[in-house]
């Protein structure tokens, strides 16, 4: 209300200010007189005024004119001047418009119309850095691998460009299923980049697979260094690397230097079950059996395993069931209610023959946790204790049909494998596979009766045991078989 008060205000003064101005003119006397060319004109002190104000208002435009001629010629020179700023404005309004409508299509998935914007995007403002990168994208995008592997191409060419088009590249490589080509070229984005987390994890991936793990330890360091993983993290990444590069030399013939980085392995990782398993067989073959002891049971502090039991029992491989039996005590004492070590105390009651506490020993097992081996191992028990055919054949029947129990499973795809790997077999994960029960299907196999007559020993007529009453039951080891038809 103020402001608007002083405008008025303002307005007047300056209007009675002009007004007085020109009144005191009217009223002065004199006046110019011009002659030129005959003529002769008089002009008062006001007209005077007036007069001066057009001749400055005539030069000022006679001076645009002139410098609008002076542009117009330097632009035709093509020299830099208002127009072709102008003219550039416009071409530079409709590229980025365009590079806009392309970015938009492409996140729309419209691969075509994104490669047309970028195409009118690349004429309209000449800066390769951002329309190459899109005509690559879209020309993806369209299904156009030749026209993006040319973009990616030109990317090269600019060091601020260069790391953009070797990932392009690098990714068309693996789209295609090139893993070599796919590895150089990730190998050199990671000497561009050592900290990008994309291209640290695909180098990484492209190392473990082509096994080589001294590579793919230093770049697990590299993300290290980054912050890309936690220390605890790394270190059992680097014994699970460090545990392939031991298994990769690892033979009859392989050197102490081998050998020793399998028990470095199971150091910085020791509830990593197959570096324990290497471990302690490296110490077996050095006779340091002491060692090996020590390496089993703080594995299976960790977790119980049957590969630790296996490799266990490796250590003194002579020894009858009864000495067995006394040895893996400590073992069981370790986790006496883990249902690894009910299972593997009654396998071991039962490979000595005390069928009666191996029942014990099992207790509730079949019943709380049904698995195959537990089934399995209830058979044998069965079969030992001279129990009706038909009583074994019942447990063999649920065995097919149960669960498997623990093994190794992906966390990543829910494959299972038979046996451990650094990488999944299945989605290229990697240490993702750990121990524990899969995801099972319930649906009965449609094999169970084609594996029925391999797990279950029913006596002939061409067997003389089976005519013989008073003959001892046979004892076969139904767990390993069970194991081995999984």
């Amino acid at each position: 209300m103020i402001w608007s008060l002083l405008k008025v205000l303002l307005f007047i003064t300056v209007i009675g200010t002009l007004t007085y101005g020109a009144t005191l003119l009217l009223e002065t006397g004199g006046g110019i007189r011009i002659a030129a060319a005959g003529y002769e004109f008089t002009l008062g002190p006001l007209q005077a005024v007036i007069v001066l104000l057009a001749l400055m208002v005539a030069i000022w435009l006679v001076m645009k004119i002139i410098g609008l001629i002076v542009a117009t010629l330097r632009f035709l020179n093509g020299d830099e001047t208002a127009i072709s700023r102008y003219f550039d404005r416009d071409r530079q309004r409709k590229g980025y418009q365009a590079l806009s409508d392309g970015f938009l299509a492409l996140a729309s998935g419209e691969g075509r119309l994104a490669l047309m914007r970028a195409q009118r995007a690349e004429k309209y403002l000449g800066r390769p850095e951002l329309t190459t990168l899109l005509v690559a994208q879209a020309a993806e995008a369209a299904g156009d691998g030749k026209r993006a592997t040319e973009a990616y191409k030109a990317l090269l060419a600019d060091d601020a460009t260069r790391f953009v088009g070797v990932r392009g590249l690098m990714l068309q490589k693996l789209a295609e299923g090139d893993t070599d080509t796919a590895l150089k070229l990730a190998e050199k984005a990671f000497a561009l980049k050592p900290k990008h987390a994309e291209t640290q994890d695909i180098l990484l991936k492209l190392q473990s697979q082509s096994a080589d793990w001294k590579g793919a330890r230093s770049t697990l360091g590299a993300k290290l260094k980054a912050g890309s993983l936690t220390k605890d993290v790394y270190r059992r990444r680097d014994a699970v690397l460090a545990l392939q590069e031991a298994a990769g030399i690892m033979d009859d013939t392989a050197s102490v230097e081998a050998r020793e980085a399998a028990i470095e392995a199971n150091r910085k990782s020791p509830d990593l079950i197959p570096a324990a398993v290497m471990a302690t067989r490296s110490l077996i073959a050095k006779g340091d059996r002491k060692a090996a002891t020590r390496v089993v049971k703080k594995a299976w502090e960790g977790m119980p395993h049957p590969d630790l039991s296996a490799v266990f029992a490796e250590i003194e491989p002579g020894e009858t069931p009864e000495a067995r039996l006394k040895r893996f005590k400590p073992l069981i004492a370790r986790h006496p209610n883990h249902d690894e070590t009910l299972l593997l105390q009654a396998e071991l009651l039962i490979a000595a023959e005390d069928f009666p506490a191996a029942r014990r020993a099992l207790g509730d097992l079949v019943d709380r946790h049904p698995t195959q081996r537990a089934l399995a191992v209830m058979a044998a028990i069965e079969r030992g204790e001279g129990s009706d055919e038909a009583v074994v054949r019942g447990w063999l029947s649920k065995a097919l049909v149960a669960p498997r129990g623990p093994q190794w499973c992906c966390d990543k795809c829910q494959a299972i494998h038979a046996e451990w790997h650094p990488i999944c077999d299945n989605c290229g994960g990697f240490d993702t596979l750990s121990w524990r029960e899969p995801q099972e299907n319930t649906a009965q196999s449609a094999r169970g009766a084609e594996l029925l007559p391999l797990m279950v020993a029913a006596p002939t007529k061409a067997d003389p045991k089976a005519q013989d009453p008073e003959a001892e039951p046979e004892i076969i080891d139904l767990a390993a078989v069970a194991r081995s038809a999984d």
